[in-house]
């Protein structure tokens, strides 16, 4: 298995992206952190991740709190002993149009996409660097990239998670720790599902595959980045996207 007993924190890991990340991590090998703010969603991943014969484990953590984001990490590296991979997937929406978007609307965002992301890594770096090995895997979005209307907060979140990949990245490849992101397009999710028939035909214009992608599809990338198969990979942000985005 290609994470044969590697750990792993995936952060938003309860349900969605998030949970089907965490499952293709533990059947590649590796035993987990489930981490969330929804225990009850989040012990029922830790649940199915056990049947499937590996070891995990929950911690509740709101990760746009520093010290929840280190206690995370500290409680893994105890009940592990080591920690090999982190992801972080915990994000947020609030959309509104800029001229109607609260200060609270993007100071959340804000605070859990992109603080959140920097207060895990910032948390596992120590011992990612002492033992001269890790990856860290950072999920974005196609709409850092391209924009998106009624979006401003959460494209600028995820902007900025792509320039905080970069940099970690430099500042961590001497001691080979791997830093990348990952940027999904429009993934089916029960979100796009409800969708009306007009606004989905809109959608699947956009993209030149003509369909969602899967969460899963989603997932593949992250347990390359994982692996072994990656070692000369840092600081790249791969589009899952069916095209959208070229």
């Amino acid at each position: 298995m290609e994470l044969s007993d590697q750990v792993a924190v995936v952060t938003g890991s309860a349900r969605g992206i998030g949970k089907t990340i965490a499952l293709t991590l533990a059947d590649a090998g590796a035993h987990l952190v489930i981490s969330d703010v929804n225990e009850e969603a989040g012990k029922e991943t830790v649940r199915e991740i056990t049947a499937l014969g590996r070891k995990a484990v929950w911690f509740a953590a709101d990760v746009s709190k520093s010290e929840q984001a280190a206690q995370l990490i500290d409680n893994a590296q105890e009940v592990y002993g080591r920690l090999d991979i982190l992801v972080n997937n915990a994000g947020i929406t609030r959309d509104n149009l800029l001229m109607r978007m609260s200060e609270d609307e993007w100071d959340s965002v804000i605070a859990v996409n992109l603080k959140g992301t920097f207060n895990c890594i910032r948390a596992a770096t120590r011992i990612f660097m002492k033992q001269r090995s890790g990856r860290i895997i950072n999920i974005a979005s196609v709409v850092g990239q391209m924009g998106n209307a009624g979006q401003a907060n959460y494209a600028s979140s995820k902007a900025g998670v792509i320039g905080l990949t970069k940099s970690v990245a430099k500042e961590l490849a001497a001691r080979n720790v791997l830093v990348n992101a990952v940027a999904p397009g429009f993934i089916e999710t029960p979100m796009t599902e409800k969708l009306p028939e007009k606004a989905r035909e809109s959608l699947l214009s956009l993209i030149p595959l003509a369909r969602l992608g899967q969460p899963q599809d989603v997932a593949k990338v992250v347990l390359f980045l994982s692996s072994e198969r990656s070692s000369y990979i840092t600081g790249q942000v791969i589009n899952v996207d069916g095209g959208m985005v070229m």
